[in-house]
């Protein structure tokens, strides 16, 4: 074998663990965890214990993108959890557990740091059809508008997710035009254009 292919592990059999099979259950969580799915959809997914592995797998991940939309500005509002609860309602879950769910979510996406951030969207991007990653960008620009006002940092807030999902900057730009009032930069143009 030469160097070259044994630095880049090329002679060496693919892992039979990846891609994550999004049907399968949600192991305990320790270091033999799934290799594809993240510590924070985890401990959101054993909240839903009730649902499918992986319809748990795929609300926790869309939730702890809301979580992370709310978090934008360092802060989430009791309007923003309020919306995120009411979107977990209209997905089917009743209100204890969309409540907790919202909880779980708000704070781990606040804890965790930037690398598990790409690392849920990335497995949110790999169960998810294009259309569903649509819509979650329009439940994100929900929660970011519940205060009224969708601040630069999460206009730049779901710009990354969008990237990070492979979602065209046409179609971000569709689903935008529905908050385009709420937009603190075009509040901020009105007001200067009114002199």
């Amino acid at each position: 074998m030469s160097l070259f292919r044994r630095v880049l592990n090329l002679d060496e059999p693919t892992s039979q663990d990846l891609p994550v099979d999004p049907h399968a259950p949600l192991p305990s969580l320790s270091k033999e965890s799934l290799p594809g799915e993240t510590s924070s959809v985890h401990m959101i997914g054993a909240a839903l214990s009730g649902l499918r592995p992986a319809r748990a797998r795929y609300v926790a991940a869309f939730a702890y993108l809301l979580g992370r939309a709310a978090n934008a500005n360092l802060e989430v509002s009791d309007a923003e959890r309020g919306e995120m609860a009411h979107i977990g309602e209209e997905a089917g879950l009743d209100a204890e557990t969309a409540r907790l769910v919202v909880n779980l979510a708000s704070t781990l996406s606040a804890d965790f740091g930037a690398t598990e951030d790409f690392l849920v969207a990335r497995e949110f991007k790999a169960i998810s059809t294009m259309e569903e990653r649509h819509r979650l960008l329009r439940a994100c620009f929900l929660v970011m508008a519940a205060d009224d006002v969708i601040d630069a940092s999460e206009a730049h807030l779901v710009n990354r997710v969008a990237e990070e999902l492979d979602v065209e900057r046409a179609d971000l730009n569709r689903i935008r035009e529905e908050f385009h009032d709420r937009l603190s930069g075009v509040r901020a143009a009105r007001e200067v254009a009114q002199g």
